[in-house]
This record gives structure tokens, sequence and C-alpha cells, in this order.
């Protein structure tokens, strides 16, 4: 028995995006489309946002304008796909704070966000370093992490401390620290409710940007491969992945990247009328699918 039903939702993309910046070590000018998601997280009477995308103005709009920004949609159109309103979110898991994943909270009215308190903490000191430093937060946007404070002041923000198991029911967050981010965290999902779940899966936010990493694709498979952004390294990375897989009872295809392409591919999924892909990663008992 399934309790929730997972979707992942584009809500952007970007055509031609360097596989370079994807897979450390790849070599040569190859691009590979991009897609910006939300992950929605839906059962036992909560609608849960995983990540909330960016508004597609100002900080953001400067800088994935200069990478080719296609078909940016907000949540209001982007969620309808699965028939989900923006005010019906409950709660927001903030995988991490970099733009594309932090940056649309006011989108969100009546959710209630949860970050890891290190990576809130982190770049806040990441931000007063000296300015030939400045690359270390490059995709964090200061307003972001303003907006962030201003929650927590409206008891709106909730700050988590490391792991945390059965944070929600059947749900765990995992922190991956100093690994894509200071304080990255991942979502697993036991979907069974059980301690020793036999139904796992893993929300990646941005430790995973394709299966490449995984070692599910590419030339070399079985072998994972880090992304190149990344404040802790390769080993900080690759340590991570490890450990959402083992989570995964070892089954690297239950590990969601939230920026891979070729997700159509391995579950159900449909294009919508903006050109944008819905992907249905599972599905609660009794639930009807929402790409057939």
């Amino acid at each position: 028995m399934a309790i929730y039903s997972i979707w992942v939702v584009e809500f952007a993309s970007i055509r031609h995006f360097p596989e370079s910046f994807m897979i450390a070590g790849t070599a040569g000018g190859q691009t590979r489309r991009l897609p910006y998601t939300y992950a929605v997280v839906q059962g036992e009477g909560r609608t849960v946002l995983v990540d909330v995308g960016f508004a597609w103005r100002d900080y953001a709009k400067a800088l994935v304008d200069t990478m080719g920004l296609d078909d940016w949609q907000p949540p209001k159109v982007a969620l309808g796909a699965v028939g989900v309103d923006p005010e019906t979110i409950t709660d927001v898991l903030i995988t991490h704070a970099h733009f594309d994943h932090m940056g649309g909270m006011e989108f969100f009215p009546r959710a209630t966000f949860y970050l890891q308190e290190r990576e809130l903490t982190k770049w806040v000191w990441s931000l007063s370093v000296d300015a030939r430093l400045k690359k270390l937060h490059f995709t964090v946007n200061p307003a972001d992490i303003l907006h962030a404070v201003k929650l927590a002041g409206e008891e709106r923000l909730r700050l988590v401390c490391g792991d945390r198991d059965e944070f929600l029911p059947g749900i765990d967050l995992r922190l991956a620290e100093d690994s894509h981010t200071w304080g990255s965290m991942y979502v697993v999902i036991r979907n069974d409710g059980r301690a020793d779940s036999e139904d796992v899966w893993v929300l990646a936010g941005d430790l995973v940007h394709t299966f490449d990493n995984l070692g599910l694709a590419g030339p070399t498979p079985g072998i994972y491969t880090s992304g190149v952004a990344g404040i802790g390294g390769q080993y900080a990375l690759l340590n991570a992945i490890d450990r959402m897989v083992n989570a995964a009872a070892g089954d690297p295809g239950r590990v969601i990247p939230a920026h891979e392409e070729r997700l159509g591919e391995r579950f159900p999924s449909r294009v919508t009328a903006h050109g944008l892909r819905v992907t249905e990663i599972a599905l609660a008992t009794g639930t009807k699918s929402r790409v057939k």
C-alpha cells in the first residue's frame, strides 16, 4: 500500500545546457536540455513540495536569460498540470538555497518552509567574505537569504538540524554537509510507511543532476560521477550519492535527480501544452494517474 503520490513537474528549461556542468570530467562542448522542476508529494492529508523554483525576474532572470531559458511558467500553471494549487501547499522542503530551488517562496503563501540550519547560516557567512571570493556564492541570490530570514521572523521558516527520522509520516530528511552546498539535504520517502521499507524513493535535489551521476547512463555504467558545482568537492558529492543509493536499498533507479531530462523514459509522463513534462514517480493507493 503506497502512502504518497510523487510527481516531478517541470516549470522551465534551458534547451542547450553544457553537459560539463552536470558531469565532472566531461570534455568537449556537448549540451543537453536542463529542466527546472518541483517535486510534489501528496498523501496523508498533505501536499508537500520539494523546492520552490524561482521567480523569473531580477537576479534569476539576469542569470538564466544568458543561458537561454525557455518556457518558464508560474507555479499556478506548472503545478496545475497535476491538479495542485500553490495555495494548498502545506509544507515545503528546500533541499538547498541556490536561486532555482529557493527563489520562489513568495508563490506559496500558506506553506511552512523547512531548510537545514547549516544551509542558511553558512550562506549568510559566505555572503560576507572578501569580494575576491564572491564566486563562492555564485547562484545564491542574497534576496532569497533575506526572504528566508523574514519568513523565520513570521514563524513560517523552520530550520532543521541534521538528519530527521519520520519528519512527516514515512518521510525522513538527511543532511549532506559540505557537498553540493554547505547544508544540502535529500528527502527519503518510505512509501509503505515501514522502517524497513521495500518501497523507498529518494528526492536528491542537486546532489544528483542526471542519471549519469548515478552510473545509470553515460560511458561508465555502475560508476558514480559528481557534478562540477559543489562547495565540498568530489569526494563529498560521491559519498552523498552512495548514501542516497544505500537509502534506496542499493537501487540507483530510485534516486530522483531534479534536473534530469530523461525521467520520462523511466516513468510514466506526459508533456503539457507549454512543452513541459510531468513525470509520475509513484501513486498513492487509490489515486488516479495525472499523466494518463
